[in-house]
């Protein structure tokens, strides 16, 4: 069943610097999001503070920007909802990383607009496909990833927190994918 407010939901995706407040606050919430639900399967409890700040710090957002890499910002309605980083791993490969919708805000469309941005600006890198890892336990992502045509591939890296790796080739000339900028999402 669609939910009218879904269909009445409007997206907005744009690149922005990693260090900018939205950007900052958002990538906080990715990882306190992950380490909790990580830390909840493993060891029963929720991260805290420290390993926040040490996680943030293990993985940092700075090659999210130009001219190798972007972050990408999604506001639904204006009100700060997820956000995406590419970067390129070399000349033909890009990565995604930190995909991630605020919970108020999933169901609405979102995530699919944010990764259809991601492959765009994967696709002005030049790059030819795009990758990322994610763990089993994330299976909303990984039903993200597989409805969007990514396929499951070997690891490209030794990662200990990634369990399942994807790749998807980017169609035609860069520029093809949908870009990302202001649409009404569907639901």
């Amino acid at each position: 069943m669609c939910d009218a407010a879904a269909l009445r939901t409007s997206w907005t995706v744009r690149a922005e610097p990693a260090g900018s407040p939205d950007a900052g606050a958002l990538l906080r919430a990715y990882y306190t999001e992950v380490a909790d639900r990580y830390f909840a399967l493993h060891e029963g409890r929720c991260s805290t503070p420290q390993e926040i700040e040490e996680g943030l710090a293990e993985y940092p957002s700075a090659d999210l920007t130009p001219p190798h890499g972007a972050l990408l910002v999604a506001r639904a309605g204006g009100a700060v909802a997820g956000c995406a980083g590419v970067r390129l791993l070399d000349a033909r490969t890009a990565e995604l990383k930190q995909m991630f919708v605020r919970a108020p805000w999933r169901g609405q469309g979102g995530a699919g607009r944010l990764l259809r941005a991601a492959e765009s600006a994967a696709a002005r890198l030049g790059a030819e496909r795009i990758r990322l890892d994610t763990r089993r336990d994330l299976v909303e992502a990984v039903a993200l990833y597989r409805r969007h045509g990514f396929a499951e591939i070997e690891p490209y890296h030794d990662d200990p927190y990634a369990e399942i790796f994807f790749e998807k080739r980017l169609g035609g000339a860069a520029g093809s994918a949908e870009p990302a900028d202001r649409r009404s999402s569907p639901g």
